[in-house]
């Protein structure tokens, strides 16, 4: 029988670690999130919980301080393999933790990703996300619509995780870009496009205090900037409180991406004008399922379906619908929210 993981030895590198289920499941696992603060990776947590206890699985979870923070993600994954986990969940915080994935899954542990895929197909065996290229695609074009004509003055911002090329980072910024018109050359890279009406890229660490430095900077070099596009809604939030700062709140369009109950509320109250809702819940617990699938008879979600990766969904929350882009008000993004 295989104990859950514990680990003292994580404490130093800021990782927090709790373990659920009986000492003596057959099955240990591993959720390995970017933090343990974003209402998204909270909400994960609760679901990947719920159906590890469900499926008798003993679970030890594990997160990083900020988002990019990659070094407390790869030591939880050594600790995961010297445990014996069958299966790892994790949301990377970049691609420095592709080696030590593809470690694991040499030793025979189903590795799976959630919300972000690694650009190294090795490194994982299946994500569970939302298409995340799609959900800036949606924010982009809703945009672009609400502005009507002044769409082809925009003076846009946008706020990113970092500077890393983070795969959801790549793909939510690209996705906006090319929905709003702009063309992108390289959608594997941020930055490439040299429109104009782009601002400049931001670094937000996805959290409400990067979004404040980060609209400050962009204030500082167009202040007349009108479109703000946010990697998520803690940042949208941070944005926000920069703009009202600077008393340019009005006029401003704020997008974002997430779905959490706090931005839909902002979606309602005006703060944020449309958000792309996404479904932790769901990325949680199919990861769970597979792994319970591999530990049971050794099926991998990659050999039964023919798949790499999962669309967990995802849908457009305004009370302010355009033509031609499919969206649900914040009554039923409520219905639908989390956190």
């Amino acid at each position: 029988m295989k104990k859950s993981i514990i680990s003292s030895a994580l404490g130093a590198l800021a990782l927090t670690v709790a373990s659920i289920g009986s000492a003596q499941a057959e099955t240990a696992a591993c959720l390995i999130t970017k933090n343990n603060t974003n209402p998204f990776f909270v909400k994960m947590k609760e679901g990947a919980e719920a159906q590890a206890t469900e499926a008798g699985i003993a679970l030890s979870s594990y997160a990083g301080k900020i988002d990019g923070d990659a070094a407390p993600q790869i030591t939880a994954i050594e600790n995961c393999i010297a445990a014996g986990a069958k299966g790892i969940l994790i949301t990377p915080s970049n691609d420095s933790v592709a080696p030590a994935l593809k470690k694991a899954r040499a030793e025979g542990i189903l590795v799976i990703a959630l919300d972000t895929e690694l650009a190294d197909s090795e490194a994982q065996d299946i994500t569970f996300a939302t298409d995340n290229f799609e959900a800036g695609l949606l924010i982009g074009k809703w945009a672009k619509a609400k502005l009507g004509d002044a769409a082809k003055d925009a003076k846009i911002g946008m706020l990113n995780i970092n500077k890393d090329n983070i795969s959801v980072d790549v793909q939510r910024d690209t996705g906006f870009l090319v929905g709003f018109g702009i063309e992108v050359p390289d959608l594997k890279v941020m930055g490439s496009e040299t429109d104009p009406r782009v601002i400049g890229h931001e670094t937000s660490n996805a959290n409400p205090e990067g979004g404040v430095t980060a609209v400050e900077n962009l204030l500082a070099k167009e202040p007349d900037m009108n479109v703000v596009f946010t990697i998520n809604e803690p940042a949208a939030e941070g944005a926000y409180q920069a703009l009202k700062k600077a008393g340019k709140e009005k006029g401003v369009l704020i997008v974002s991406v997430d779905g959490g109950c706090p931005g839909v509320a902002s979606v309602k109250s005006g703060v944020i004008g449309a958000t792309s809702q996404q479904y932790p819940l769901l990325m949680a617990s199919k990861g769970i399922e597979a792994i319970a699938a591999f530990a049971k008879d050794g099926t991998k979600p990659t050999a039964s379906q023919g798949l790499t990766f999962f669309n967990t969904g995802v849908n457009l929350v305004t009370d302010q619908p355009v033509d031609g882009v499919p969206s649900i008000d914040t009554a039923k993004g409520t219905d639908l929210c989390w956190g």
